[in-house]
């Protein structure tokens, strides 16, 4: 026998059964082998994003908060986590399967027309749940004035100076962390791995470097745009990253860009994720290049 066909509205996304029944399905076809059940309550015809599954359970002054806001701006994170919603008090924290539920205050935006944490509160909330190094990328990311902007999603989604005020204002639940983070956040890293190799190059008592610099040769001719600069001392370090082993073209544009710099004077330290888990091995090539 035929399945009764859904209502165009249920079939685009993933709806409440209350909402089914009042459009006239009844309990049989909501068992259907056709519909997902990603939550008590909650039907989809489609594979969506564990978010987008739990949006029709969401009550007015809930957010999506944590790992799962920063997903959906979207952060860099080192893994994907559970769903994390936010209740607005005097609303209690949401419960049930699949759900880490929250209540604390907060400013709420929109992202992908779902209610997400604002990048200022959001990470305040991050700090409770990741590595510091890890809450550090993920401010790199929200500082990120990138070279090529997106008329639709304007950038940087916060400050530096806002950032780190945020985090001096706040008493929300890891505030002392997201300060000590923030105070390690830089304007310019461009990817989570170059953070890592910053931070790896930071510990070990190297300067800090310039953060995707123009560099020009003596006669004042553009090079290129470098991950890591320190112009005094002509050394350039930069990390290869996928892009290499995914775009021939890309490998080729570096390629040329690398030895233009080293035929204008500078040394140049190519790290590969390899190397970022031999930190020691990575500072003393470093090291040697800068002459310390």
């Amino acid at each position: 026998m035929p399945r009764v066909p859904l209502p165009a509205d249920l079939a685009a996304s993933p709806f409440r059964l209350e909402a089914a029944r009042a459009a006239g399905l009844g309990d049989g076809r909501l068992r259907g082998a056709d519909l997902a059940r990603p939550f008590r309550g909650v039907r989809s015809a489609h594979p969506v994003s564990p978010a987008a599954a739990y949006a029709p359970l969401l009550r007015p002054g809930d957010r999506f908060s944590h790992t799962t806001a920063a997903e959906l701006w979207p952060l860099p994170l080192p893994t994907a986590g559970a769903v994390h919603v936010t209740a607005t008090p005097p609303r209690n924290a949401p419960r049930g399967a699949g759900v880490i539920g929250h209540a604390a205050r907060g400013r709420i935006v929109m992202r992908g027309g779902l209610p997400v944490s604002d990048p200022l509160t959001l990470f305040v909330e991050l700090a409770t749940v990741l590595r510091e190094e890890d809450l550090v990328a993920v401010g790199d990311a929200l500082v990120l004035d990138p070279a090529v902007l997106d008329p639709l999603d304007l950038r940087p989604w916060a400050t530096l100076d806002e950032l780190r005020s945020g985090c001096a204002d706040s008493r929300a639940p890891g505030s002392r962390r997201a300060r000590r983070a923030a105070a390690r956040v830089r304007q310019g890293a461009e990817s989570p791995r170059e953070t890592r190799l910053r931070l790896i190059l930071l510990a070990a008592g190297l300067p800090e470097p310039e953060l995707n610099q123009d560099v020009r040769d003596a006669r004042g001719r553009w090079i290129g745009r470098f991950d890591m600069v320190y112009r005094e001392a002509k050394v350039i370090v930069e990390y290869d990253g996928d892009q290499h082993r995914t775009s021939r073209d890309q490998y080729e544009k570096d390629m040329v860009r690398i030895e233009r710099a080293i035929a204008a004077g500078s040394t140049v330290v190519r790290v590969r994720a390899s190397g970022l888990n031999r930190p020691a091995e990575t500072v003393a090539r470093v090291r040697a290049a800068l002459g310390l």
